[in-house]
């Protein structure tokens, strides 16, 4: 698992210190647990300890360095919307997880899982959250995953032990029953519990909780990989002699964004607790690639590499460049005489031998080749280009899976902290092909939460026509303007909307990268098409323009992140109506118009530019391009900066220069 999370965008907490508006998952990461002083590449298994209205959060931690296990600790303040790192609670010589936290006669526990000791170990907070002891080894046997509860007079211990012969891995449990968590324990007569299939939910996947007076059992499912998911039982019966329950919907929808994700992958962990004010909240793991990714990612990279060799030692075997040649002696021949001792040596050597059979056969096979495939003929040049293709092909492949990383589009975190945006497009009835396409891609990069198509004309298409993996809602117009593009919505709950036009496509990493920089700076327009106006009178030009003179004073709209209470109120109010029937007017310049809003009412920079790394217009493919002719539309903008100039003051001394940032991402 790489992050742990709580369930905290249902409750659309905004923090103004960290720019997440709303605040967002992952909570916590490997990530911010290293920034905070402790090297960690994995975290999992959190478990909650309420305090009040404190909230402390309690996660096995890897730390990258001894790749062991340790149990680390964060506390929040504010119900879980952000996190101070307080370090590692309990660091053994194994590996540790689950940290079960309970209560108990005035004292506090953890019951961490230490199989690698081989032994259930019960520890007591001294100086809580970061001092502890240990109090009891309650049982010799390294259980999985285990927790103890009260339940009917009797306390009950549920783990998994998986030493036995004809154990299922992942699929057993068993049941121990004491008077106190310190024991003695007595297994339950029906133990083991479970021995079925590692799919089944039978290892215990986070700490069991009581809801309308019904005890719930949570479960892991690791049918198709580690931690694929989780599932919940409801206790019907718990006896000593008896146990029975039966499993019922968890109520989590999982993720469809794939990699993109943070749990895209797998979620094997759920604790849930319910605060003073009778709010419940939770916390669950997850990941965004199966468990053994990385490795499986590295073999098949190898396999590319030496597919590639292969196929080179067969490509040179066509051209004739490859041959085998050993030698007859092993020795220099200025090494001097040999005794017959040497000579025998060199002719029965089983390796030499072996070589000199190897390369005749070679020498021998690229003959044959040679001879059949004719290289200097049409159909052998083919079978060069194509086995020079298939060399590529398998080269990238293998740099890829070697050094690509997993191919997830991740968020990028501010301030430790995650947000989300709404994306929103413009559109109408002949360009449904570009919007689904573009409804499909976009709606799985990590930040969207919702995407709003503004309908200007014809007839809606119905929300089921999208392959959407966020809300999509259709707001339909009465009027076909551009102006509608800048509306006010109420409904709009993100403080970031990516206007977007529905023809453009790049990568959500870029988008994401996008996302960071207004987030930085939600002040100002963000976007990935610059334009410089400038000259007497302001003429409007390609972004070449711009590059040719290091600098732009405007960010098109088409593709850019706007603060959609400032950017909508400006735009819609009484100082703009001028303006907005000039875009009426010439059906153009909505963007150009939003620009000298933004500068008009600042003296600060008010556009920041981030660069793509690509970018596709697909509406050269479905031939509903808006702008047809590029002289016209041009020759319209380059009059609306006149216009707009002697309405709100010119931008011409408004530059900003490529790469001020520093980041890399606006060159």
């Amino acid at each position: 698992m790489t992050f742990v999370s709580g369930n905290f965008w249902q409750m659309n907490i905004w923090r103004n210190k960290s720019a997440a508006w709303p605040v967002a998952n992952p909570v916590i990461t490997c990530a911010s647990a290293s920034v905070a002083g402790f090297s960690s590449n994995f975290v999992a298994d959190p478990f909650l300890y309420v305090q009040g209205n404190v909230l402390y959060m309690f996660f096995e931690t890897k730390n990258s360095i001894t790749m062991q296990g340790d149990i680390g600790v964060a506390r929040s303040t504010d119900k879980g919307a952000s996190w101070e790192q307080l370090g590692i609670a309990l660091d053994e010589g194994w590996h540790l997880s689950y940290p079960y936290v309970f209560d108990y006669n005035g004292n506090i526990y953890m019951m961490p899982e230490g199989r690698a000791k081989g032994q259930l170990r019960l520890y007591r907070a001294v100086k809580f959250p970061m001092e502890w002891t240990l109090e009891k080894i309650i049982m010799k046997k390294p259980l999985v995953d285990s927790f103890i509860i009260p339940h009917d007079g009797k306390y009950w211990l549920f783990g998994s032990d998986h030493r036995g012969i004809g154990t299922e891995y992942n699929g057993q449990l068993e049941i121990w029953y004491s008077t106190s968590p310190l024991g003695p324990w007595k297994p339950h007569k029906k133990n083991p519990i479970y021995n079925t299939d590692k799919s089944m939910g039978a290892r215990n996947g986070g700490r069991p909780f009581l809801f309308d007076g019904f005890l719930y059992r949570v479960g892991q499912d690791d049918g198709e990989t580690y931690g694929r998911r989780i599932r919940l039982f409801k206790v019907d019966v718990l006896t000593t002699n008896v146990f029975k329950e039966v499993e019922v919907p968890l109520g989590l929808k999982a993720s469809i964004k794939g990699r993109n994700a943070w749990n895209g992958a797998r979620s094997h962990h759920l604790d849930v607790q319910r605060l003073s004010s009778g709010e419940w909240i939770g916390v669950t793991d997850g990941d965004r690639v199966p468990s053994g990714d990385a490795s499986r990612r590295f073999n098949l990279g190898c396999a590319s590499v030496l597919s590639v060799a292969a196929l080179v030692i067969l490509f040179g075997m066509l051209l004739g460049a490859v041959r085998g040649l050993v030698p007859l002696s092993w020795c220099p021949h200025d090494f001097g005489k040999r005794s017959d001792a040497s000579l025998d040596w060199e002719q029965s050597n089983l390796i030499s031998s072996r070589m000199r059979l190897f390369c005749s056969h070679l020498n021998r096979a690229s003959s044959s080749l040679r001879t059949r495939i004719k290289p200097n003929t049409c159909s052998g040049s083919s079978v060069l280009a194509l086995t020079f293709l298939v060399i590529v092909v398998l080269m990238c492949t293998g740099v890829k899976y070697i050094y690509g990383g997993s191919g997830a589009h991740e968020a990028y975190p501010l301030h430790g902290q995650y947000s989300q945006f709404t994306l929103l497009t413009m559109t109408y009835d002949a360009r449904l092909w570009n919007l689904k396409m573009y409804v499909k891609h976009y709606s799985r990069c990590s930040s969207v939460r919702e995407i709003v198509v503004v309908w200007n004309k014809g007839q809606p298409p119905e929300l089921s026509e999208f392959d959407s993996a966020v809300p999509v809602r259709i707001r339909v117009e009465e009027k076909n303007s551009l102006n509608n593009r800048f509306k006010v919505d109420p409904s709009i709950k993100t403080r970031s909307v990516l206007e977007l036009d529905d023809d453009i496509m790049m990568p959500c990493d870029d988008v994401e990268r996008g996302f960071k920089v207004w987030r930085e700076h939600p002040e100002r327009i963000v976007g990935f098409y610059p334009r410089l106006a400038n000259g007497s009178p302001l003429k409007y030009r390609a972004e070449t323009h711009a590059r040719k003179h290091n600098g732009y004073n405007m960010i098109l709209t088409g593709a850019a992140f706007i603060d959609s209470k400032m950017a909508f109120e400006m735009y819609w109010s009484k100082e703009a109506a001028a303006g907005r029937e000039i875009v009426d007017n010439l059906f153009n310049c909505e963007d150009v118009l939003l620009n000298f809003l933004y500068a008009n009412a600042s003296s600060s920079k008010t556009v920041e530019y981030v660069k793509p790394a690509w970018a596709i217009d697909t509406s050269k493919f479905s031939g509903v391009a808006i702008s047809g002719n590029t002289q016209t539309h041009y020759a319209l903008r380059s009059s609306c900066l006149e216009k707009f100039s002697d309405m709100y003051g010119s931008i011409s001394n408004r530059k900003s220069e490529f790469n001020h940032r520093m980041d890399g991402w606006d060159v």
